[in-house]
């Protein structure tokens, strides 16, 4: 039996294994019957912000998500982008830190999830097009499309498919790239940030048809 007291402490190495098996570790240590998002948040680390915000995008790379937590999730990230373009330690106001949410439906959501992670592990590579990952207004930059992104992501069109995922995958390829220093990996986030604005762009207008020819129907 080790007697190490250095390993009976429970403590998830964050900074040791694959990006999925810390993602295990963090669900696995999820508590058995509901969970705050201040409890995921010291799971995994203050230090780990970006490890964070690609946890809180999980949850929405599934077809349907858990209902009304894009908003407490897209403002956490919200505010982890602030917190780093600023330079800031993250706050969370109390609303958003003590949002009860079921461990059984969001470890459920998560696990399914995983392959996600597992993707982009295999062709997410550390220092490729390394200017994208560079101080000064790149790093501006970047955090400025994690504000996009969590906007996007909040924005009230939850009920229409793909609306959460696609902000999500911004936020998810932007945290694995800033988390992996991967250019590549940032520069799809950027690219999926454009592709959410064209979709929502696209719905909004088809949304504003339909609602002038259904006036032209009755009222014309």
């Amino acid at each position: 039996m080790n007697t190490d007291p250095l390993v009976t402490e429970k403590k998830i190495p964050l900074s040791q294994d694959s990006l999925g098996k810390r993602f295990k570790m963090i669900i696995d240590s999820l508590p058995p019957e509901s969970v705050t998002l201040a409890e995921i948040r010291d799971l995994i680390g203050q230090d780990g912000l970006m490890l964070f915000t690609a946890f809180l995008t999980l949850i929405f790379m599934v077809p349907v998500s858990i209902p009304g937590v894009s908003t407490v999730f897209g403002t956490a990230i919200l505010l982890i982008g602030i917190s780093r373009l600023f330079d800031r330690k993250l706050w969370l106001p109390s609303a958003i830190e003590k949002r009860v949410i079921s461990t059984q439906a969001l470890r459920a959501t998560l696990n399914r999830s995983l392959i996600w992670i597992d993707r982009l592990e295999r062709i997410s590579r550390p220092h490729r097009l390394r200017w994208l990952t560079s101080q000064g207004l790149m790093e501006i930059v970047n955090n400025g499309a994690l504000i996009l992104g969590a906007i996007l992501l909040i924005a009230p069109f939850g009920f229409i498919p793909f609306s959460n995922t696609f902000p999500a995958l911004a936020l998810l390829f932007l945290a694995i790239g800033l988390l992996q220093q991967d250019g590549i990996s940032i520069l799809f986030g950027h690219l999926a940030n454009l592709a959410t604005i064209i979709y929502f762009t696209a719905l909004i207008a088809t949304g504003g048809a339909a609602i002038h020819e259904a006036f032209q129907y009755f009222f014309g």
